[in-house]
């Protein structure tokens, strides 16, 4: 069973309340995600005891916790830190925000560049956070339908805009490195929300923004 109490200390803004990068001869980091990548390393036929692997399962378990460090964050705190009365109509579009994530079936990365658009309804959001509420649900276990719409559906509700729209680009490594092997192959998905659903012409102007 999950143990909330060991999740990884992560600040509203997604980063840790402290490094997880360095490690020391003796650290513990967490004993339980340790011993289980040890149990991993064993079963596929190493040595955990080797020199190139000692501090293995310390890196993974903090590697872990780091990629799936979303499900500690909040779309809605992340958008209420930088959420400010505008009178701005235009469409806002902030496009080519990379991410990382990691496939639930095969717990692989995919990676590319999320482009999100959205209308102002007498608010508007700080520009770097549409980037971190891509991080927000990025960090989990996902498919990118999902998180395609998860993204769209929190810029949609937490800043009440009259419309909503995410376009992500990814290749996902579950395909380049094993099944099919296609290492070329580009996933393309979209989630619309309001105008830009109801609009064809708002979509168009979207879409040739991301283009150009």
């Amino acid at each position: 069973m999950y143990d909330s109490s060991k999740a990884p200390r992560v600040s509203a803004n997604g980063h840790y309340a402290e490094s997880l990068d360095a490690d020391s001869e003796d650290e513990v980091y967490d004993s339980h995600k340790e011993s289980l990548v040890e149990a991993l390393l064993c079963a596929l036929g190493e040595d955990p005891g080797r020199d190139g692997l000692k501090r293995t399962p310390l890196r993974v378990a903090k590697a872990m916790d780091f990629l799936t460090s979303g499900y500690q964050m909040s779309a809605e705190d992340v958008i209420k830190q930088a959420l400010f009365e505008e009178d701005c109509t235009e469409m806002v579009v902030v496009r080519d925000i990379e991410f990382y994530s990691l496939c639930e079936h095969h717990m692989l990365p995919f990676f590319g560049h999320a482009h999100v658009g959205y209308l102002p309804n007498g608010k508007v959001v700080g520009l770097s956070k549409i980037a971190r509420v891509v991080d927000v649900f990025a960090r989990r276990l996902q498919v990118q339908e999902r998180l395609t719409n998860q993204v769209a559906d929190a810029l949609m509700t937490h800043l009440g805009a009259h419309g909503v729209a995410v376009v992500m680009e990814a290749s996902h490594t579950c395909m380049m490195m094993r099944g099919v092997q296609k290492q070329r192959s580009m996933t393309i998905s979209s989630a619309m929300r309001g105008s830009f659903h109801e609009d064809p012409r708002t979509r168009a102007e979207f879409m040739s923004f991301i283009r150009s």
